[in-house]
């Protein structure tokens, strides 16, 4: 057991070392995406025919409450040429019929898909030449992997961008993104964008009007933790390319290289860290020059789960995906061929995100034996918890002053204050119930279990009355 223990000590210092490298680089490079948020000229790109064209697709699978306010956002977008391109994944609700009846679209029953990934079966695609670049497929269900698939196989445009459907995009996000891709078009394969959480911001139109923080604890606490992944984690690895994951909320992608990697892979959540593992495999199998990006300027707002009920079954969603994508691409840990993906992105993965819940469970286990065991002392043990808290809340708060420093989008004193107050109530069970969510989600692997839960959403306009009353 002293061994044990030892070890799991050692556990949670090397992990907290790491976690404070990798902010260390965001530090490093917040000062140029400042420069680049406020003061580049990428408004001047909006008209300009040198922006390569996009294809955004938009995976709808029973979103009759946001979907509309989605795609009128989408229309709307400073962006010179791009098309929208929605995938009804078998919805057992209003979804299509909506889409239908409010853009008056048209079957085409002579619209061919372009790409010849394979997908399940389609039902119908329409169109309407009002809206010129509003597609809509219409197909049997099968995820959405699938969904991306067949909007990839009809897109048009060498560049795709992925969005949820609950999601509303920035009206400059897309512009942003295609500036940072058009730094170097040859070596990009994918790029990020900043995912944020619109519970509480009031909203108009599909867009973010008035931006303030969700009064739900729940939404509350997802705020700290996207904040901390995005911007204390993600500028950071994408420095060293080695961007393990693009959110499936928003993310933009070079159409070549995700068709000569097979598209996403269907009938298992995760796809979103799947399709960038596989762009990061097949570039370094071939030795070809790339990197995956992220572009935190890009903004896309999404509605966070409000309920334990829903948000646990995300979380379990997010532990079998993981498990699932490490065991596919084990071949690829500390093999020197992968770089930084195979000698740090994929081990860390593994060990201290997947491997994780087992280290702090046993460890905690080991640390109280030795309590009882006198072995140690309380207050040896009450040290170490307290050490944990501290590195950990210190953390939470280098990514609020990386927020404060490039972006300044919650303006208010007390949504800071707040954000420092839940940054530390987050250790106090909900910490604990990300490790137990997990571990629950490593059980539905080992089971099988496929499923991708359910997420009830509120309409746009509802989140809105509810922010204005808030106010």
């Amino acid at each position: 057991m002293l061994i044990y223990g030892m070890v799991a000590i050692y556990y949670v210092v090397f992990v907290n070392a790491l976690y404070f490298s990798i902010l260390a680089l965001s530090f490093r490079n917040i000062w140029t995406i400042f420069r680049r948020s406020h003061y580049s000229k990428y408004n001047t790109l909006s008209g300009s025919e040198l922006v390569p064209s996009v294809s955004l697709l938009v995976p709808a699978y029973n979103e009759e409450l946001t979907i509309i306010e989605n795609v009128n956002c989408l229309m709307t977008l400073n962006y010179p040429t791009y098309e929208v391109i929605v995938v009804n994944d078998g919805s057992s609700d209003s979804t299509l019929k909506m889409l239908l009846e409010e853009y008056r679209l048209k079957p085409m029953p002579n619209m061919q898909l372009r790409g010849k990934i394979p997908c399940q079966t389609i039902r119908g695609i329409y169109h309407n030449p009002e809206f010129p670049d509003l597609y809509v497929i219409d197909k049997e269900n099968g995820g959405k992997a699938d969904s991306l698939n067949a909007g990839i196989n009809l897109s048009h445009y060498p560049l795709i961008s992925s969005i949820d459907a609950d999601s509303l995009l920035e009206k400059d996000a897309l512009i942003r993104m295609a500036r940072m891709y058009m730094e170097n078009p040859e070596e990009t394969v994918a790029i990020g964008g900043d995912v944020r959480i619109a519970n509480g911001c009031k909203i108009e139109n599909g867009a973010v009007q008035d931006v303030s923080l969700p009064r739900k604890i729940w939404p509350m606490f997802q705020s700290i933790e996207y904040l901390k992944a995005f911007l204390g984690g993600r500028i950071g690895w994408s420095h060293m390319n080695g961007l393990i994951i693009v959110s499936g909320a928003f993310g933009m992608f070079r159409k070549d290289a995700v068709i000569a990697v097979g598209g996403y892979r269907d009938g298992y959540p995760g796809e979103d860290m799947n399709i960038i593992i596989k762009l990061h495999r097949y570039m370094l199998e071939n030795k070809l020059k790339y990197r995956v990006a992220f572009c935190p300027e890009a903004v896309c707002w999404t509605q966070a789960p409000d309920s334990y009920r829903i948000l646990s079954s995300q979380r379990k969603r997010w532990g079998r995906g993981n498990l699932k994508n490490m065991l596919e691409n084990r071949g690829m840990l500390f093999n020197p061929k992968y770089k930084v993906m195979g000698l740090i992105t994929m081990p860390y993965n593994v060990i201290f995100e997947a491997l994780n819940p087992y280290f702090r469970i046993t460890g905690l286990i080991a640390l109280a034996g030795y309590v009882l065991l006198d072995m140690t002392q309380w207050p040896i043990l009450v040290l170490f918890g307290l050490l944990n808290f501290v590195s950990g809340y210190l953390l939470s708060i280098g990514a609020l002053i990386l927020e404060e420093i490039a972006f300044k989008r919650y303006n208010k004193l007390s949504d800071l204050v707040k954000m420092l107050v839940y940054s530390a109530l987050k250790f106090v069970g909900y910490h604990q119930l990300g490790v137990l969510w997990r571990l629950q989600g490593h059980i539905q692997f080992l089971q099988n279990n496929n499923s991708w839960g359910t997420m009830t959403r509120q309409s746009w306009s509802e989140e809105s009355k509810d922010a204005s009353k808030a106010a």
